[in-house]
């Protein structure tokens, strides 16, 4: 089934809020609720369904225990909050990816910075993160400590964590976005408009991949990775006129469709007149995909084309605004 939001952000009509994770500590722990092989409730990220932890080499688990036994050990409210995020992608593989993760960047900040909570970490603990792992600096939650990460494994990693503040963030379990850095607050209405200025900018000077790009994290809250896979396929029009729906995968993995913002609409036909049925629309002037981290640079760019101060700019992240724009449909 396809959802349809049938507003953009800062319309009065609704759309569709972010579920929040539940209030006591336990968790529900098969997928589709109560059934056959599943019990009452999870009260161990173990017990999660493709979790289960590893104790010995002879063990069949599905993960390591000790990063069973590491999530484990946080306080209920963020104990909740990351079994939440982890049952939020119904597969395994996915869970287990996120689990090794997180569970890695938390061995770090309590090596690094013990007296700062996981739900209290800022862009600034990420970004500190992300550049020892490219200079192979990190000697904690790495397989070969001392190795310098891959830029392409590090911007993974990012994307991963900043998943995960960015839920915390739409559940409750943060009130503001830390992960567009200290000191950046949110986006106003002031702010948003500015940015959308800058798109038109963007798209003046023949950026069409970064402009269309910022156009729709800011009208649908895609992920980077939803955003990526966008393929002619996905861009519908209505009654055979100009282009007006394009459907993208959410959070959970469904299909959800959104008006095209205005200011996409002759980017988006510019570049799909371009691209072959099955390739991506976004990319990368050279060909290559693009990732979280072009589409932060390419949101820094619409901000900073739009008069946003540089440095209020350069520290904005696409989970941010994705953040926001569930925000808006939540209050509504």
């Amino acid at each position: 089934m396809i959802k349809i939001m049938t507003d953009l952000p800062g319309s009065e009509t609704s759309g569709r809020a972010q579920s929040t994770p539940p209030a006591g500590r336990a968790l529900g722990s098969g997928d589709g609720g109560p059934g056959p092989g599943a019990s009452a409730a999870a009260t161990s990220i173990g017990q999660i369904a493709g979790l289960r932890p590893r104790r010995g080499p002879q063990d069949a688990g599905d993960v390591p225990g000790d990063d069973v036994d590491l999530l484990d050990s946080l306080d209920p409210l963020t104990w909740r909050t990351a079994a939440a995020w982890l049952r939020e992608r119904p597969s395994a593989a996915t869970r287990q990816v996120r689990l090794r993760v997180l569970a890695a960047f938390l061995r770090w900040l309590r090596e690094a910075e013990p007296s700062v909570e996981l739900l209290a970490v800022t862009g600034s603990h990420l970004d500190t993160y992300c550049d020892a792992a490219r200079a192979g600096a990190l000697t904690i939650g790495v397989r070969v400590p001392g190795k310098p990460l891959a830029n392409a494994t590090v911007s993974r990693k990012r994307g991963v964590l900043s998943s995960f503040y960015a839920f915390a963030w739409r559940s409750g379990a943060v009130r503001h976005d830390r992960v567009a850095g200290s000191g950046t607050g949110a986006l106003t209405r002031d702010d948003r408009r500015l940015l959308r200025q800058g798109v038109a900018r963007l798209a003046a000077d023949g950026r069409q991949a970064e402009a269309a790009a910022v156009a729709l994290l800011d009208a649908t809250g895609a992920a980077a990775d939803a955003l990526a896979e966008l393929t002619l396929q996905d861009l519908h029009p209505i009654a055979g006129a100009e282009l007006a729906i394009v459907t993208v995968h959410d959070s959970r993995g469904d299909i959800v469709a959104f008006p095209v913002p205005p200011p996409a609409r002759p980017l988006l036909e510019a570049l799909s007149s371009g691209r072959a049925p099955g390739e991506p629309l976004l990319r990368r002037d050279d060909g290559r995909p693009v990732d979280v981290e072009w589409l932060r640079d390419a949101l820094a760019e619409a901000a900073l084309a739009g008069g946003i101060p540089r440095q209020r700019a350069k520290l904005l992240h696409p989970y941010m605004l994705r953040a926001m724009t569930a925000a808006d449909r939540a209050r509504r």
